[in-house]
């Protein structure tokens, strides 16, 4: 194979994965005036359903045209040498290596941002806001975009520095020392997430004293689920979408309501979104997720190492030597088929792993909550209720709001 060769292999697969995401978005829009399913009848009103429409389809045109954009972009920066174009600009701005690669993938990432800011700031205060749901003033979506940034290069950078270092000090065990570093990083994420990571974007206070809290907690004691405080996010100070998550494990577990579901929902319809997340954690998914996430890490890493070095990555992109950010490059395009696979897989299991949440709230609550609170929340974020199939296998991590009331009806009955 020739430099030539494996470049016409990594503009094949771009263009091949940027089809196939056009097709299944065109089918999916093919689809959104879809009789609602007779359960889905009472989730909009006749107006709000056209207004779910019309919010559909602005988002779908929307995501086209930036779609076609980011395409187009990147297209151009392989077929225009921007690859080794950037590599000389850190090279002329300093020999050592590791530096070298902090440099490139800065100017990459810097400028990717950049482009990347208007279509954010469209569909905020454009689309989010001609629909009701944007609550974000343009100071804090440009706060958030510095803070994005700064955490990009101080976390991204941090761990780029250390895996470039690895890689030049290592060699054939790069992968092995990587994956390591990788796991430790993934058990912090895992951990600390919710009081690190969070909190620089977002307040989060512990649930005030009430009937709510009661009822949360006397579920708590019922499942000798173990929990010291449950937390709420403002998540209203940048969107009316509503939302809750578990994350961590042992004594770093916690529940995070968004203050958003607290307004739209009944008590018991919150109690019942609690179960569900509870649910996760007594079906120990975060763990198992944890797992299954770091043996694919490893197995990455592992044909990274196998890339890395190979003089036809530099004939491909046109510069000098193979560097350790210009295999990256053509790692992360040759690598996507593969991942794309993986994803597919993980998909599956998450929306397995939702099921069982969904009976797990089902057997320890009354479900009729959770179906209703499931409504509330499509019925608020304007969802789509008729996805095309394509799209629900390619792209959701969690069962179709159709698939998950069957279930819990079907559970109720059987």
């Amino acid at each position: 194979m020739t430099g030539t060769t494996l470049f016409i292999i990594i503009i094949t697969v771009l263009v091949v994965n940027f089809i196939k995401e056009e097709i299944i978005s065109f089918v999916n829009a093919k689809h959104f005036n879809d009789t609602i399913p007779v359960e889905l009848e009472d989730v909009f009103d006749e107006q709000a359903y056209k207004k779910s429409q019309e919010y559909k389809l602005t988002n779908y045109k929307f995501a086209t045209f930036s779609g076609i954009f980011s395409f187009v972009i990147t297209l151009l920066f392989f077929l225009l040498d921007g690859v080794a174009f950037v590599d000389q600009i850190a090279i002329g701005v300093t020999s050592n290596t590791i530096l070298q690669t902090l440099l490139f993938f800065g100017i990459v990432g810097l400028a990717s941002s950049i482009i990347q800011i208007p279509f954010g700031y469209y569909q905020t205060f454009v689309i989010e806001e001609k629909y009701g749901f944007n609550k974000s003033t343009k100071k804090l979506f440009f706060i958030d975009k510095l803070k994005s940034l700064l955490m990009t290069v101080v976390v991204g950078g941090g761990l780029l520095f250390v895996i470039t270092w690895l890689y030049l000090k290592t060699g054939a065990n790069f992968w092995w020392y990587t994956w390591l570093v990788f796991t430790v990083f993934t058990l912090f994420l895992t951990l600390f997430y919710s009081s690190v990571i969070v909190p620089l974007f977002n307040k989060q206070t512990p649930l005030e004293d009430g009937t709510l809290k009661d009822k949360l907690f006397d579920y708590t004691s019922k499942q000798g689920f173990k929990l010291d405080n449950i937390y709420v996010i403002d998540g209203s100070k940048r969107s009316t979408k509503a939302n809750a998550y578990f994350t961590g494990f042992g004594p770093k577990k916690r529940i995070v309501l968004y203050d958003t579901l607290i307004n739209d929902l009944s008590e018991e319809e919150i109690v019942a979104v609690f179960a569900h997340e509870v649910g996760h954690y007594k079906r120990k998914h975060t763990v198992y997720n944890m797992i299954l996430s770091l043996a694919l890490t490893g197995v990455t890493l592992y044909v990274l190492g196998l890339l890395l070095g190979n003089t036809l990555l530099a004939d491909a992109f046109k510069v000098e030597n193979s560097s350790f950010h210009v295999g990256l490059i053509a790692f992360g395009v040759l690598y996507s088929p593969i991942s794309e696979i993986t994803g597919l897989l993980m998909n599956v299991l998450s929306r397995k792993f939702e099921y069982q949440a969904d009976d797990f709230a089902k057997e320890t609550f009354d479900s009729k909550y959770l179906i209703s609170s499931l409504k509330k929340l499509s019925k608020n974020s304007l969802s789509n209720l008729t996805p095309h199939k394509w799209n629900v296998f390619f792209h959701y991590s969690h069962p179709t709001l159709l698939q998950r009331v069957l279930n819990l009806k079907k559970s109720r009955t059987s």
